[in-house]
């Protein structure tokens, strides 16, 4: 049996499933959504099907698909565009699980076989809302007409959407539209709204379109944080399907943390997002800096400092790690003492810090995500310069004194980018009897440096590098020494000794 309208009233009361809600089906179509990926479906379509569940948004979603071609294409048609989402992880401490059929998407149309559907949209006066994820890729700029066929590029698309809406409503105020892209690019909706004006210039189109264009028309920045890796794999699928007594190829499944941050700053705008009622994680915000920073520097960065000490350990996975009491240990201690006091603000309270941080530590002990320490490796030092540099130079404004947890860290990273030139030109570490390729652009700048130099001098050298990390990290008093004890220590002990031991060490220089 498949999923669909048809078959719902079959499916197993005991499944303990969530059925979509009454009517739902006949609510009409107030978002369009460029995207048909699983962050999409599992973080804003979430959101608003939990709204539509609570009787507060009672909209639905279409989808435009960027080609004719894909295999989720035929499944959204075959299952009259329900989907599965479980929902599985840590939540205050407490394992969860929870599963959704999800009945936010109406239909899903191909942008290149049904563009005359799509445009249709822009005269819905129930439109409301424009979301995207299109990768990264996909907020640029093609210098291409509007007017004519199916344009390429995702802003061309949206440029020609939104033209049509205009002609539609004689460019009514109340015809404009609040439009949210979620690529993950510091302030998507910015750049986004500046490519369009470029466009729309490129276009020669009227005065009067370009004004309801900036005055009508609202583009957020926003931030969306939510693991969803897609698919369960094959076994746990087989697994789940015969549990819930139906077949899904769209079943997708997420972590329970959810997060998406919207800069609405419109009161119509606010009023429009109805959806955001509905669940906390919904955050609409004059500003959403706060956010970002919380991201980057507790999640990200505690993955930074942490990823070559734990990888360095034998650990494959974060959530390897986090079962280990001693690793947890160092990593709640790393994000929950040392990050979280030094990123402390106006902007970050304490309070909001320590909440954030104790939803990570959930996270990075969720057993449903393989999430591998070698990935977060992946250029190490650009991360470690961008995430990491600016938390070590607040701790010391605030404290004068050496973070033993990132110091740690810090010697695990140059420990882990020690290597040897393969024959393929790439550079190669070796732990625990086992080689690994550092994925890294400066991998050649820490294998000089490590031929050169050693010991103290290494740290030295590495830490006053300028244009490495964009400041003198050696002048830190006490840093290069607190770093060139680690060093030394893991080489001659193991990881996990120096873990266990680093509550009881005194701050060293």
């Amino acid at each position: 049996m498949i999923l669909s309208k048809a078959t719902i009233p079959a499916i197993k009361p005991q499944a303990g499933v969530a059925m979509p809600p009454a009517g739902v089906f006949e609510l009409p179509e107030k978002v369009l959504q460029f995207g048909t990926g699983v962050l999409l479906r599992g973080l804003p379509d979430y959101f608003i099907d939990k709204a539509n569940r609570q009787g507060l948004f009672n909209g639905r979603v279409v989808i435009v698909k960027s080609t004719s071609q894909g295999g989720d294409a035929n499944a959204f048609e075959q299952q009259d565009n329900l989907y599965t989402h479980c929902i599985k992880g840590f939540a205050n401490g407490k394992l969860v699980e929870e599963t959704v059929i999800n009945s936010a998407v109406s239909r899903v149309l191909s942008a290149q076989d049904q563009w005359d559907a799509v445009l249709a949209c822009a005269a819905d006066k129930e439109m409301q809302v424009i979301i995207s994820n299109t990768t990264e890729v996909g907020i640029t700029l093609v210098k291409e007409s509007v007017k004519e066929g199916v344009p390429s590029s995702f802003p061309g698309k949206l440029l020609a959407f939104l033209y049509k809406r205009y002609a539609a409503f004689g460019g009514s105020a109340e015809s404009g539209m609040v439009i949210i892209p979620t690529e993950l690019i510091s302030d998507n909706g910015t750049k986004l709204r500046g490519i369009i004006e470029e466009l729309a210039a490129f276009n020669q189109l009227e005065p009067a379109f370009l004004n309801w264009l900036s005055t009508a028309n609202e583009f957020c920045n926003s931030l969306v944080d939510r693991i969803v890796p897609g698919k369960l794999p094959a076994a746990e699928q087989a697994a789940t399907e015969a549990a819930l007594g139906y077949s899904d190829q769209l079943l997708i499944m997420s972590e329970c943390y959810s997060l998406w941050a919207i800069e609405a700053k419109s009161a119509r705008s606010k009023e429009v997002l109805s959806f955001a009622k509905a669940d906390e994680g919904v955050v609409l915000a004059d500003d959403i800096l706060a956010f970002k920073e919380l991201k980057l520097r507790l999640l990200n960065g505690t993955h930074t400092f942490s990823c070559g000490l734990a990888v360095l350990a034998g650990f494959t996975t974060v959530k390897a790690a986090m079962q280990d009491e001693l690793f947890e240990k160092y990593v709640s201690t790393l994000m929950q003492q040392e990050i979280a006091g030094a990123i402390t603000s106006k902007v970050i309270t304490p309070e909001a810090a320590a909440r954030f941080a104790g939803q990570v530590i959930d996270r990075f002990k969720n057993p449903h995500i393989e999430h591998l320490w070698l990935s977060i490796t992946v250029q190490y030092t650009s991360k470690m310069a961008m995430r990491n540099v600016p938390i070590l130079n607040w701790y010391y404004e605030k404290n004068q004194s050496v973070p033993a947890h990132m110091a740690l860290g810090f010697a695990a990273y140059l420990l882990f980018m020690k290597s040897q030139k393969t024959a393929e030109g790439k550079y190669a570490g070796n732990t625990n009897g086992k080689e690994y390729i550092i994925n890294d652009d400066k991998a050649a700048i820490l294998h000089d440096k490590w031929q050169q130099f050693s010991g103290l001098s290494l740290v030295q050298q590495v830490l006053g590098d300028t244009a490495l990390w964009g400041s003198d990290l050696s002048i830190l008093p006490g840093f290069a020494d607190a770093v060139a004890h680690y060093l030394d220590v893991l080489g001659s002990q193991p990881v996990k000794d120096i873990v266990a031991n680093i509550e009881a060490k005194q701050v060293i220089g």
